[in-house]
């Protein structure tokens, strides 16, 4: 790039006595870039951030930002952090003229900055209400918005998306996009990997070293492998056979990874391999489609012979004797709070053995849902069976059957790892004999092994919600609830742990997930999609993916910013979604509209460079349903 870069870092290293977190990292940050910093738990992320926003001092090396010490530019760097940094008991209003203050910004600025700001972040009905009242998504976007009221040059985000709802996440990212069109350079930390793909270029950081970088379609090229998506209605055959195979060295494929309805096989050789696994499963049936790779699948390549773990240890199961096929059943319930019904007529079933991922946005009426699914709340109307019971669904008994993992962690951050586990095995009348499997199982699959004494509030975030789920599971729960199980988890703690998930379903388990992460919702054999307190489309992942009306299409322009901006007033807005180096729309008649786009762009002069149809993710999938939703429920009210 010719420009000169904002952030120069120069063979940068950070020791914490003799831990080294960096361990010589050099890289480029170049103006109006979105630059994404990715990698596992621990690989030095965090302290990557708070040398570049002149927190810490360097033990060696050299970081330059703005061509000055990054403590000397600290004004104009704007930060936020992984937790939410404001005050809760203060308005939105109050909370921006609090920074404004902290960042010497005049009283002239101050107004039309708060202004813009809060209008393009759709904050600006909403500017008296309390922060401790708003939503996750509309906490961040106040967030972002404090620090852009300085007007910063810089502007450092560590997983600024955590906990934050799938639309609300695309709002947030389109945001980042345009306010790079302001001269902001912006740089990232993420877990997800959609989110790394709207970045200009990544670092794959492991360890305190950079294991790669460059843009994401440069990361999945370097790779040089190609993905299947295999689909059967014998899926546990279809993976045994899979994986005996390569056990075997029958055949050799660089990786498998089952999900909800199909695997994902990474290959060198498409056609060959294809060949391959059609003779492998030549006596089942099989459906075979070619796809690229995605960046998780980059991310997990590099670094999954560089992480000790390994693979999960096998839970210490004992048979279960479920005298029934169903473990939840919901007919027709609703749940009203005075003249507010908070859940309309939602019907369904979660059967033994299957995994029900639970979606909504904040607000879509998920929570009460489970609430009612577990026995917590009791349906204003409407029918209810929990793991055979009908009636108390509180019982004791009825109790001890069941696992809940809350989204917010529930262990004791001042007991120490031991005495968290020592007290749910308790709680749970764990026998004195499965205790000692059990705790050392946590134990070894959340790397924790010598760590036992360890107080719990001084772990991660991601080691953290591996605990969390090894204490909601000491029991071997009949019905397992996970409320957002993985979040903040990086690509292989989470492929980990939805390993185990899988173990405790094909061991009979029912499990209800909620996520905001939809890639990862794939692991689910069957969704619900919430809006509004209905339930709006049910089915598995690749089902409710090919039922998507119209086409995602991929264009690239000679500027996508300006065709991001002008599609946008054209378009319904959910329908425009502009990434790293193309942008992204939703047409319901491709055939006609798209030949008219590109000559609207025309009379803008922004020349269209290529243009292709992709498959609908199924975050796309979920944002079109609800978003659609909302609209026809809109029309009904306004008739």
């Amino acid at each position: 790039m010719s420009q000169e870069p904002v952030v120069q870092v120069n063979d940068l290293k950070k020791n914490y006595g003799k831990t080294e977190a960096l361990k010589g990292v050099s890289f480029q940050i170049y103006p109006g870039e979105i630059f994404g910093i990715v990698g596992p738990d621990g690989a030095g992320k965090t302290s990557m951030f708070h040398l570049m926003g002149g927190i810490l001092n360097a033990t060696s090396g050299d970081i330059t930002v703005l061509g000055k010490k990054a403590r000397d530019t600290r004004l104009e760097i704007g930060y936020l952090t992984q937790i939410f940094s404001l005050y809760l008991d203060l308005s939105i209003n109050e909370n921006i003229e609090y920074v404004a203050g902290l960042r010497q910004v005049n009283k002239k600025d101050l107004q039309e900055r708060r202004e813009k700001y809060l209008k393009l972040m759709d904050l600006d009905r909403f500017s008296k209400r309390l922060a401790g009242q708003l939503s996750g998504g509309m906490k961040q976007k106040l967030a972002l918005c404090c620090a852009l009221i300085a007007r910063p040059k810089l502007l450092l985000l560590d997983e600024p998306t955590t906990g934050v709802d799938p639309v609300s996440r695309r709002e947030f990212w389109d945001l980042l996009a345009s306010i790079t069109q302001e001269g902001v350079t912006v740089a990232v930390a993420t877990p997800y990997m959609d989110e790394a793909e709207r970045c200009h270029r990544l670092i794959l950081l492991h360890d305190g070293e950079i294991q790669d970088q460059g843009s994401p379609q440069e990361l999945k090229d370097k790779m040089k492998l190609k993905r299947l998506e295999l689909r059967s209605d014998n899926m546990v055959q279809l993976n045994n056979l899979l994986h005996e195979a390569v056990d075997k060295k029958e055949y050799h494929f660089t990786d498998i990874q089952e999900f909800g309805d199909r695997i994902d096989v990474l290959v060198n050789d498409m056609e060959h391999a294809q060949t391959n696994i059609e003779t492998l499963a030549s006596g089942i049936n099989l459906s075979i489609s070619q796809q690229e790779p995605t960046l998780e699948n980059v991310f997990v390549s590099k670094l999954k012979n560089k992480e000790s773990q390994g693979a999960p240890v096998s839970f210490p199961f004992v048979q279960n004797d479920l005298s029934s096929n169903t473990a939840i059943n919901a007919n027709h319930i609703f749940k009203e709070f005075g003249a507010f019904t908070a859940v309309k007529d939602v019907s369904l079933q979660i059967d033994y053995g299957h995994i029900y991922g639970l979606l909504g946005a904040n607000g879509a009426g998920k929570t009460t849902t489970i609430k009612m699914l577990c026995g917590l709340l009791s349906p204003t109307r409407g029918q209810m069976s929990l793991g055979g019971e009908k009636g108390n669904l509180r019982s004791s008994q009825l109790r001890k059957k069941l696992g809940y993992m809350s989204q917010k962690f529930t262990l004791y951050d001042d007991l120490t790892i031991l005495e968290n586990l020592d007290f749910y095995c308790g709680v749970y009348c764990v026998p004195p004999e499965l205790k000692r499997k059990r705790l050392s199982w946590v134990l070894e699959n959340t790397g924790l092994i010598g760590e036992e004494n360890r107080l719990t509030g001084n772990l991660p975030g991601g080691w953290k919600q591996r605990l969390a789920f090894g204490a909601s599971v000491m029991h071997q729960p009949e019905v397992l609830f996970l409320d957002e199980p993985t979040s903040g988890v990086d690509p292989l703690a989470r492929r980990q742990m939805w390993q185990l998930i899988r173990d405790f379903a094909k061991q009979g388990t029912a499990i209800l997930v909620t996520t905001h992460f939809l890639e990862e919702a794939e692991h689910c054999s069957e969704l619900g999609f919430m809006v509004a307190g209905e339930l709006v489309a049910q089915g598995a992942p690749g089902q409710i993916k090919a039922e998507q009306p119209g086409s995602l299409i991929e264009l690239k322009f000679n500027d996508n910013q300006t065709a991001y901006n002008v599609l946008k007033m054209k378009l319904e807005s959910w329908r425009v979604s502009i990434f790293a180096d193309s942008v992204h729309l939703v047409l319901d008649n491709p055939q006609s509209e798209l030949e008219e786009i590109i000559k609207f762009c025309n009379e803008q002069n922004i020349e269209c460079l290529s243009n292709r149809r992709l498959p609908f993710s199924l975050e796309d999938a979920f944002i079109g349903i609800v978003k659609r939703q909302t609209e026809s429920n809109k029309s009904v009210s306004a008739a």
